[in-house]
């Protein structure tokens, strides 16, 4: 047996986490990893509390105005923080609308084993790796989830109304909008 598989059995054995550290029986062969995080110690980046500035909210095509918090709690941690914004202009679609930012430590992976998500496409948003997906309960909403080093964030375009004019894709509207803003989150 080589030094470096009696040390890589070593460490496994005192660690007690071969899944972390990738231990297999084969020497030169890592196998797979898993990384484990504690998500009730993330600070998550918070869309709701003037993390965003106004400038950045108009830039993107949202009108600072019409804030609405649908998930920050005042203080400590949290894995969720969700705001919505009015869109300001018809630059992506027309209609009565509203376009969130979720801001989570839950991971880009998660969603293709959330039951209620219909994992529509792979995407990149930017430079980042992201999903498109829906909701099988609500045909009125489209998201676009891309990766950041806290987890993810996930920009949803919803209609509000089924009166009136609805122009526009709602998954074509999100991935604008993620576009947009993910130059100002954080990696």
């Amino acid at each position: 047996m080589s030094k470096a598989v009696v040390f890589r059995a070593v460490i496994c054995g005192l660690a007690g986490i071969a899944a972390l550290t990738g231990c297999t029986g084969d020497e030169g062969s890592a196998g797979p990893t898993t990384t484990v995080r504690d998500l009730d110690k993330i600070e998550v980046f918070n869309p709701c509390r003037g993390a965003l500035s106004d400038e950045s909210l108009r830039a993107a095509g949202l009108d600072p105005a019409t804030k609405s918090i649908t998930t920050d709690p005042p203080t400590g941690v949290s894995t969720w923080r969700v705001c919505n914004w009015a869109p300001s202009d018809d630059r992506y679609g027309s209609g009565e609308r509203r376009v969130a930012i979720f801001s989570t430590s839950h991971m880009l992976d998660e969603v293709y084993k959330k039951e209620s998500a219909r994992v529509l496409r792979e995407t990149t948003v930017n430079s980042r790796r992201g999903l498109v997906s829906t909701e099988k309960n609500d045909p009125d909403s489209c998201y676009v989830s891309f990766e950041a080093e806290q987890g993810m964030f996930e920009i949803n375009a919803a209609w509000l109304s089924s009166e009136g004019p609805r122009v526009g894709d709602l998954c074509d509207m999100a991935a604008r909008y993620a576009a947009a803003l993910e130059p100002y989150l954080p990696r």
